[in-house]
Formats: C-alpha cells, sequence, structure tokens
C-alpha cells in the first residue's frame, strides 16, 4: 500500500504541475517537480510535505472546477461532464494525500526524528512566500525580476534552504554554531543587493526605489515622509510572531554587530556595564522628535538622509569600538532605538526564555550571552533581563539544560522547536523577500 501512495502522489504531482504548464507558470510547474524529487530521497519530512502540497492541490483542483464551470455557463455550454472529471482529478489528489499520511510511514524512512519539524519548516516558508508573491502588486521575489514567472522555483528553493538549516539546528549545539553564520549570510545578501542597486541595477531593489538601511528608519521614515510603512508593518508582524528575536535573527544591521562582537574572542567580556536602557531610550526620543522636526520644518529628503547617514555611521563605530573590544553587542543593547522598542513590545509575545529548577548558578549563561542579558540577579531571578532577544545561546551552552524555550502548552523542547520553525522560516522568508 506505501508503493500505491507514493505512485498515485507522484501522479497527481504530475498533474498539477502540467496545470501550472498549461497556464504558462513555468516556476509553479517546476515547483511541483521539485517536490517529486524530493519525494523520491524518501526522508521523512518529503512525507509530509507532499500530502501537504497534494492537499493545497486538492483547493488548486476546486478553484479551477469553478471557475471553469462559470466560463462555461456563461458561454452556454454543458458542463456536467467537466466537474465529473475535475472532482475525479481532486478526489485522487485528496486520496493520495491522505494515504501518504496514513501508509506513508513505511516508505519514507530517513530522519524520522525530524522528519515533521523539516516538513513544517518547508510548508511554512513557502506558504508564505506563495501568498506574498500573490498579494504584492509588484514582482517581490527576485527570480521574477528577472525571469518573470518562474519565481515559484524561488519559493521551492527557499523552502528546502529552510528545511536544511532547521535540520542543522535540530539539536542546541547546532544553533550556537548555525544561528550566527545565517544572520550573517543575510546581511551579506542584503547589502550586495544595495550594492548591486547603487551600481544602476534597479531591479535588485524591491520597489526600485533607494530606502536608507538603518533600522532607526524603520520608524523614523514613516513620521517624516508620512507614508512608507512597508518596514514597519513587517517589523511589527515579526514582534508579533517572535517577540524581540527580531534583534537576534533578523535585523540586517544586528549582524554586523554580532561579528563585530565575536572578534573579541569566543566569550564577552566579564564586568562590561552591559546594556543601558536610558542609552536607547535617548536614541528613541531623538529619532522621532527629529523626524517630526524635520517633517515639520520642510527639510529635503537628501538632507534627511544624510541625517540617518550620520546616525547609523556613529552605530558603526560603536560596533568596530565598544563591541570589538568587550564582546558585547554594544550596539544593540545600548545604542539601536528598534532594539528598545523590541525588547519592549516583545514582551506581548509569549515567547520566553526561563531558567528551570535544575539551575545551579554556575554562571556560564552568563560568560555567553552577548545581550548581557544574564547577570547574577537575572540568574537567581530565573530569567534573562531586559535586553534578552531569545537568540537561544544560553539554550545551547547550558551544561546542565536548565536554560529554556517556554511558551503555554508546550513542553521545554516543543517550544523550542515551534520557535526554530518560526524563526527560520521568517529568515528564509526575508531571504527572498526583505529587499532594500
Amino acid at each position: 500500500m506505501s508503493i500505491v501512495s507514493f505512485l498515485l502522489s507522484i501522479l497527481s504531482l504530475l498533474v498539477l504541475g502540467a496545470h501550472a504548464l498549461r497556464s504558462g507558470d513555468m516556476g509553479l510547474m517546476a515547483f511541483y517537480l521539485g517536490v517529486i524529487v524530493l519525494a523520491c530521497t524518501r526522508r521523512a519530512g518529503a512525507r509530509w510535505i507532499v500530502a501537504g502540497v497534494l492537499f493545497a492541490g486538492v483547493w488548486t483542483w476546486a478553484n479551477v472546477t469553478i471557475d471553469m464551470v462559470q466560463l462555461r455557463q456563461f458561454a452556454g455550454e454543458p458542463w456536467v461532464r467537466l466537474v465529473v472529471i475535475m472532482s475525479t482529478v481532486a478526489a485522487v489528489a485528496l486520496i493520495a494525500s491522505v494515504l501518504t499520511v496514513w501508509k506513508g510511514e513505511r516508505f519514507y524512512l530517513k530522519d524520522r526524528d525530524r522528519g515533521g519539524f523539516q516538513a513544517a519548516l518547508f510548508l511554512l516558508t513557502v506558504a508564505l512566500l506563495f501568498f506574498t508573491r500573490l498579494k504584492v502588486p509588484f514582482p517581490i521575489l527576485l527570480v521574477d525580476r528577472y525571469l518573470p514567472g518562474w519565481g515559484g522555483l524561488e519559493v521551492f528553493g527557499l523552502g528546502v534552504y529552510a528545511a536544511w538549516i532547521g535540520t542543522l539546528m535540530f539539536e542546541p549545539r547546532g544553533s550556537l554554531k548555525i544561528r550566527p553564520r545565517i544572520w550573517a549570510f543575510f546581511s551579506l545578501v542584503f547589502f550586495t543587493q544595495l550594492g548591486l542597486g547603487l551600481l544602476g541595477l534597479d531591479r535588485m531593489l524591491m520597489t526600485g526605489a533607494l530606502h536608507l538601511p538603518v533600522p532607526a528608519l524603520i520608524l523614523g521614515g514613516p513620521i517624516f515622509r508620512g507614508g512608507g510603512f512597508f518596514m514597519l508593518i513587517l517589523y511589527a508582524s515579526t514582534l508579533l510572531l517572535v517577540g524581540p528575536a527580531w534583534c537576534s535573527h533578523l535585523c540586517y544591521i544586528g549582524a554586523w554587530d554580532d561579528q563585530g562582537a565575536r572578534l573579541a574572542g569566543r566569550k564577552p567580556r566579564q564586568g562590561f556595564p552591559g546594556p543601558k536602557m536610558w542609552g536607547r531610550a535617548l536614541t528613541l526620543g531623538l529619532t522621532v522628535l527629529t523626524a517630526i522636526g524635520l517633517r515639520l520644518a520642510g527639510v529635503p529628503g537628501l538632507t534627511a538622509v544624510w541625517i540617518a547617514a550620520g546616525f547609523g555611521l556613529v552605530g558603526v563605530a560603536i560596533m568596530v569600538t565598544l563591541s570589538r573590544r568587550t564582546g558585547i553587542m554594544a550596539h544593540c543593547t545600548t545604542y539601536c532605538p528598534m532594539g528598545l522598542v523590541s525588547n519592549l513590545l516583545g514582551k506581548i509575545n509569549p515567547w520566553r526564555i526561563r531558567l528551570s529548577s535544575e539551575c545551579t548558578n554556575c554562571g556560564t549563561c552568563a560568560k555567553f550571552c552577548r545581550y548581557g542579558a544574564l547577570d547574577e540577579f537575572s540568574i537567581l531571578e530565573r530569567r534573562p533581563g531586559m535586553s534578552c532577544t531569545l537568540c537561544g545561546d544560553c539554550v545551547s551552552i547550558c551544561p546542565h539544560s536548565a536554560a529554556e524555550y517556554r511558551f503555554p502548552g508546550l513542553t521545554a523542547q516543543g517550544a523550542r522547536l515551534a520557535f526554530l520553525i518560526v524563526t527560520i522560516s521568517l529568515h528564509a522568508v526575508f531571504l527572498g523577500v526583505a529587499r532594500i
């Protein structure tokens, strides 16, 4: 029965691919072919990916049937036979999806311990990207800008990338090594596109217009312009999903501060004063008041850009001096106004890191926290301080497994994996759509 379900699923995917080809959506056709390749790997994650894609295919067939029936009714042509044929195709896809879940375990044998985790990463990333591609009025995916209609191929690639990163970060020690690397990779892609855009390749820019990549402008820019809320909405949505993890996983500038702090050596320097909320409160107030003042004064946009650039360069100077010397992310914890916003509004989000009763107060977590969120008082309180960004380094490094992710209704392991599913998927989505 497992072989039958496999062959039935391949047939259904081929039919979906043929429909995409007939519709002229070459990228979607490539997506379905890619899922067939994944199915042939016989990995446990592919089982759930195939089932999920086929289930979505049923919805596709339902919409196609409705559209075609309406068209035939309008033309006065018979449509009953069409409904029978399309219903049969949809039923086969649904049966294949159910059989893949019910009987596929005997066929998809590899990586059973993390198959559901990998599939969740792939499916969530793909769903977010297809939804964004459908709703945004301009080609938001880079492939669509250079090869119109092939965006589905990029969606598939980013889904596979998310599942692969999840495999590397499945164990806590893996997260400790991989998170800063993929974060730096995201920043590299982001600023490479900026550089190419400055050189005249307008299609590298999301809207074709340049926006200065200074985090403070996420808030200050819309205040000054009186519009242009895309990045603010994207930022706010991230806070709702993963709280302050924006600062440790998704901020294109924060990755610079992280790398600067790591130049100091493996561990942050002990005795450094640590995060200063008043510093970030000051820069936050200055950001808002300056944006309002420049707007009321009618200052030209170019002048405002130079002022913002100066603010950003001061932040870079902090990274290459204080962060590099201390190992603490001084820019993020003492200067960046959006870091303070993330810490404060992130409390609305239910994700937390806590220290369990297994904690021995050994202080290992404090030695590795580059946000200065774990001092002696915080450890005794069994919770990180305000500057915690849910980076998870303490979870990975604790010798007693006492540092844990918490989420209502989930075990510590379940909360960590669920958190990774959301953050890694967002990382992959941002890699695909968060252009300058």
